[in-house]
């Protein structure tokens, strides 16, 4: 994690802890899930869901140190309402409060479907016409391209316009196909 935030400029980097990982508290060594159980209750709140829908959560933070990062970090359990189990959140940067590493947790899954439809429908991955960091560079070329043409098609357009989540490539692209089989 220290590795990614220093790649970035130094910006606060959060992933997911397992809940059987170790943390240190007050020199005793626990898991994170017994930590969080025992020590330290949830609070309920209301979060905004990548900028639109408010959601409930039950959240509950501290900064500890965990055991296989060998430092502080600051600790999150986060628990959507209707889900039973908590996940557990860790973020490098010790001065941000809760509420803006979770709001940015929230983020998360933009990054993923992103990542997904580039690898299914962008020549990523198995689909890799040319391989080692000259295919990689000319496909990541490719690909921002046809993101860029993508961008103007008039149904993206219309989306953007009513303020409206914007269709993956992945979806355009099947739109277009399905478009150009009925007019045959």
């Amino acid at each position: 994690m220290d590795e990614a935030a220093k790649e970035s400029g130094g910006s606060q980097v959060i992933s997911q802890l397992r809940k059987n990982q170790n943390i240190e508290y007050r020199g005793r060594i626990r898991s994170v899930e017994s930590y969080f159980n025992s020590i330290n209750k949830g609070i309920d709140q209301i979060i905004r869901v990548r900028g639109g829908k408010e959601i409930k959560v039950t959240v509950s933070s501290a900064r500890l140190k965990v055991s296989s990062h060998s430092k502080k970090r600051f600790v999150i359990a986060l628990k959507y309402d209707g889900e039973n189990d908590y996940r557990y959140l860790v973020a490098t940067d010790l001065t941000w409060r809760t509420q803006d590493i979770i709001q940015a947790y929230t983020l998360r899954w933009l990054i993923e479907v992103f990542f997904e439809d580039w690898k299914l429908y962008e020549g990523w991955g198995r689909e890799a016409k040319q391989l080692d960091e000259e295919g990689s560079s000319r496909g990541l070329i490719l690909s921002l391209l046809f993101d860029h043409c993508l961008l103007l098609h008039p149904e993206q357009i219309a989306r953007i316009e009513s303020k409206l989540p914007a269709y993956t490539v992945g979806s355009l692209q099947r739109k277009s196909q399905t478009l150009k089989i009925m007019e045959t």
